[in-house]
């Protein structure tokens, strides 16, 4: 494990692994840096891959207040010790904060947004994100956490009696431990505000990027897929067949080499 400094001081833990061009694995929400190492293993013989925790979850440190700014310099502090520029892969939210990179104007080369959950502006899917926002402030406010994982994992669609064996599953006091970043994914898929595609944030994501879909996920996921890549300068909207949201790193590390190398 490495330590490399933020702009406000925070320490942010990453693992380098293999050789070659730099490439920073995001991930989304409920993760640290040990759910991406499998995909950085598959990675490593062709990039130097960057599987870091991003703030309040780990290794990392944190600070107060939140803002999705911080975890920008963070990817450009990250980005500063790979060498001055880097490729960036981001999954679900994750996608999202690396979307905001890129927009940002940090110096990304290439960029692949995995299944970030935009909604894509409807009424409802507007009210409900919303609604997500508040409830969740709520109970992280309130102190709790538990309630707060399940709410993010009812929204996400997961059956109330499979969320009750997660609740009794080991795995379920380290959700617990970063719960509150729960409200920093929130933050940066801009759910307070609806949580729509941002097409104005989109628009100033330069590099050339890819965005994937799973094609067996729900078909509203990979319209929102194909609506972001239109949305991007240089985007393009590729379906993984038979793939849902997480897909194995044996899978996605051959779509990722094609696409960073090119």
């Amino acid at each position: 494990m490495a330590v490399v400094t933020s702009a406000d001081g925070t320490a942010i833990a990453f693992e380098p692994v293999g050789g070659g061009p730099p490439v920073i694995v995001v991930d989304g929400a409920l993760c640290d840096r040990s759910a991406n190492r499998p995909l950085a293993e598959q990675l490593a013989p062709r990039f130097t891959v960057i599987n870091y925790d991003r703030r309040g979850r780990g290794d990392s440190g944190d600070s107060a207040p939140y803002a999705v700014e911080r975890e920008i310099e963070d990817l450009g502090a990250l980005i500063a010790e790979a060498g001055g520029a880097a490729s960036l892969y981001g999954h679900s939210s994750g996608a999202g904060l690396a979307l905001h990179a890129a927009a940002h104007g940090l110096p990304v080369s290439k960029l692949v947004l995995h299944e970030p959950p935009y909604g894509a502006g409807s009424d409802e899917e507007v009210r409900e994100a919303k609604r997500f926002a508040e409830d969740l402030e709520r109970l992280l406010a309130d102190d709790r956490r538990g309630d707060a994982v399940e709410l993010f994992m009812t929204v996400t669609g997961m059956p109330p009696e499979m969320i009750a064996e997660t609740r009794a599953h080991p795995w379920w006091s380290d959700a617990e431990a970063i719960a509150p970043t729960l409200a920093y994914d929130s933050a940066v898929m801009g759910d307070a505000g609806g949580g729509s595609i941002p097409v104005d944030v989109a628009a100033r994501a330069t590099p050339p990027a890819l965005v994937l879909g799973g094609g067996a996920s729900p078909e509203w996921m990979i319209d929102v897929g194909r609506q972001l890549a239109e949305a991007l300068p240089d985007g393009r909207h590729a379906v993984l067949e038979d793939q849902e949201h997480n897909v194995a790193p044996v899978v996605l590390a051959p779509v990722l080499e094609e696409f960073f190398a090119r």
